[in-house]
């Protein structure tokens, strides 16, 4: 009896596991064009994003490009343990960090705070024109956005130090002082990216019942009022999960900006991860160590997300997952 009793089970088994096959390939074909078209940005993250993860393995490697990926010597955590133990570790670290703050409490609020005000903006015309205004500095590459820093800051010819100098004060060392250097790559994001980041949040704003505003106007809610117990209320699940992605981005800084500004003078305070790889790693050929770094780099930005993510949660928040 028993063999019998089992080999019902397996049958039954097999007839619970078609039907599911059936919806399975009935959920293919109905959905065969959204998947068609998910296919190019499926390819995309497939090629350049999860094959080239392989490459970490170089980082556990003294990895050669005539012996290749296979056949480079095997040396584990060596790369990392030289790293750590570099007296420039503790000088990256606390650059990157110090500018990735200073952009993270003065730059991320600003376009939520530029997007309220766009929002309030009723005459079309206007508020179009304002847009495409403070859009279009981020179609400027880093190196036009240096050079008009350059042209307004250097001490010799530069506009406010001559202007300075036209009113009886002293010149300032904008570009050569350690002191304001952060500052000044903070105040270049903000004006190249801050109307660019608005976009996401108009786009949620523009998702608010409208219905939410007329009945707080028939409770005698002014504008003022309207914004703070309803349109950032609204858009606060967007503000975490952005706030989220950008804290995991605490270890990267744009290479191109600090490489742009970057001068001996303020070399101290300017010298990031990316300028140290690029220097070490690039120019001398260090490919395993430069990956051991980059390595290092994501797993910090991993940790940061998955405990912003556990504390927003915590906070009641949807977070990213």
């Amino acid at each position: 009896m028993t063999p019998i009793r089992a080999s019902g089970v397996r049958s039954a088994d097999r007839l619970a596991e078609r039907p599911k096959e059936k919806r399975w390939i009935k959920m293919w074909r109905r959905n065969r064009y959204l998947y068609l078209l998910a296919l190019p940005g499926i390819l995309f993250f497939l090629i350049f994003k999860y094959v080239p993860m392989w490459g970490v393995l170089i980082s556990f490697q003294n990895y050669s490009p005539y012996q290749g990926l296979l056949h480079s010597p095997w040396v584990g955590f060596e790369h990392f343990a030289r790293f750590f133990a570099n007296p420039d570790f503790l000088k990256l670290f606390r650059n990157t960090l110090g500018i990735n703050v200073m952009n993270l409490v003065l730059f991320f609020p600003l376009p939520i705070l530029l997007s309220v005000l766009l929002n309030e903006l009723k005459q079309q015309v206007f508020k179009k024109t304002v847009q495409m205004i403070v859009y279009l500095p981020h179609f400027f590459s880093w190196v036009i956005i240096v050079g008009i820093t350059f042209l307004m800051l250097s001490h010799s010819e530069g506009v406010i130090n001559k202007m300075l100098q036209s009113a009886g004060w002293s010149q300032i060392d904008f570009l050569t002082n350690p002191r304001y250097f952060w500052l000044l790559l903070t105040a270049q994001t903000i004006w190249k990216d801050a109307g660019w980041g608005t976009i996401i949040f108009l786009a949620a704003i523009a998702g608010i019942d409208p219905q939410l505003y007329e009945a707080a106007k028939m409770d005698g809610a002014g504008r003022l009022r309207q914004i703070w117990h309803i349109t950032l209320p609204c858009i606060r699940n967007v503000v975490v999960i952005l706030l989220i992605l950008r804290i995991g981005h605490m270890m990267d800084v744009g290479f191109e900006q600090v490489f742009l500004m970057m001068n001996g003078a303020v070399s101290d305070v300017a010298d990031v991860f990316e300028t140290y790889v690029y220097r070490v790693g690039i120019k001398q050929g260090q490919f395993s160590y430069s990956t051991a770094i980059g390595l290092f780099k994501s797993l910090v930005g991993l940790i940061l997300v998955v405990a912003a993510n556990k504390a927003a949660k915590k906070m009641g928040e949807e977070g990213v997952y």
